[in-house]
């Protein structure tokens, strides 16, 4: 079927909407009318090149809520009219990760950037203009109101939940908060540091909240996010590390933070040493944010990662399982245990996506998203 899409042709480039077309599901995949999608800062670094795909033109999006609307063959547990939720990482629950139980880690996801469908290895998309194949943001493409996928990218969800906040667990809030609860291990009476207060980092703050922490120190030079931090339960905020050292400290009474959580837009090595130096003896750094995969160098005092036995601990997609962390998320967010709603600063339509992103990066949302209407239809 043709439909629409966000494409980049190139980097340092706006979205451009254009006409797409997508086939129809094969074995094990399913075609879902979009309702929703999360604008991730993740699909920003495709445009950077932060993220190198395997070539242009690019489909973005990887967050997004939908619609089951026909399965293919082999497809058992999802039917046309479930409410669902794309995995950004399949997770197929069969390779020796997924065995292990690391499915956030998933074989299948050694294609994402490739582009390639899972079922058959064939580009599924393509653009209408020029023929071309296009490549989808890891093998989904929620910058389009429709999108054929294979079904281990797709999660059943409760069908009473609003799709605007539904789409937020398919990545930024499932990774923030499995930061915290899962790869930081945060406990009853930690203290704990979130560094970067955007999407990620608030599924990360009310992680560290439920998990029981102490004192949550917000770190983001943006004032309207330090707000919000302190309103989602964050007890402090700072504009900067190093204004945060000195609170942390003053908090602690030196031993600064169990746990430092760093959710910022784009992780640098030469930061690196700072987020040790506000953790505490024994303590966890947990690397949550994208770097550019050219970057090799790191600051860290390597003496200090000795002596005083820290941790520096890499994560994706929060460490958990997404067919299990999604629904008990959204079950939570039904519960009134977990707040998504405030989460979400502004929509916009499809067309209105260079805006989106242009208030992420002013620092004006905590997480906008894209909400279709008939109109894309």
């Amino acid at each position: 079927m043709k439909t629409k899409g966000a494409l980049i042709y190139e980097f340092n480039q706006p979205w451009s909407i254009e006409e797409i077309e997508i086939g129809d599901p094969v074995k094990d995949e399913v075609k879902i009318q979009m309702e929703a999608s999360g604008m991730c800062h993740s699909d920003h670094h495709l445009v950077t090149g932060d993220i190198p795909m395997a070539g242009f033109p690019v489909l973005g999006g990887h967050e997004g809520a939908g619609v089951v609307t026909e399965v293919g063959p082999g497809v058992e547990h999802i039917a046309p009219g479930d409410h669902v939720v794309l995995s950004f990482i399949p997770s197929c629950g069969e390779c020796p990760a997924c065995q292990e139980g690391l499915r956030n880690l998933c074989d299948l996801g050694a294609g994402l950037l490739a582009g390639t469908a899972v079922s058959d290895g064939t580009h599924r998309i393509h653009s209408v203009k020029t023929g071309e194949p296009v490549i989808p943001m890891t093998l989904l493409g929620t910058f389009s109101p429709y999108m054929v996928v294979h079904k281990s990218s797709v999660v059943k969800i409760d069908p009473s939940i609003p799709f605007e906040v539904a789409c937020l667990v398919g990545c930024g809030v499932t990774t923030g908060y499995g930061s915290a609860v899962r790869s930081g291990d945060v406990r009853p009476g930690d203290d704990v540091v979130i560094v970067g207060v955007g999407g990620v980092g608030t599924g990360a703050l009310q992680g560290a909240l439920n998990a029981g922490a102490r004192n949550i120190f917000a770190v983001d030079p943006v004032e309207f996010k330090r707000d919000n931090a302190l309103k989602f339960g964050a007890t402090h905020a700072y504009p900067d590390i190093f204004s945060a050292m000195a609170g942390v400290a003053e908090v602690t009474q030196g031993r600064m933070a169990h746990k430092t959580i760093v959710t910022v837009g784009e992780l640098k090595g030469e930061d690196i040493d700072h987020y040790m130096n506000i953790t505490a003896k024994g303590g966890t750094v947990v690397a949550t944010a994208v770097a550019n995969m050219a970057e090799n160098d790191v600051k860290l005092n390597l003496s200090m990662l000795t002596l005083l036995q820290k941790r520096l601990q890499g994560t994706i997609f929060g460490g958990g399982n997404p067919h299990h962390d999604i629904p008990q998320l959204l079950s939570m967010y039904k519960a009134g245990r977990l707040n998504l709603d405030d989460m979400v600063t502004r929509q916009y339509r499809l067309e209105q996506i260079n805006d989106g992103y242009a208030d992420m990066l002013e620092g004006r949302n905590i997480r906008g998203v894209i909400r279709y209407t008939d109109a894309d239809r």
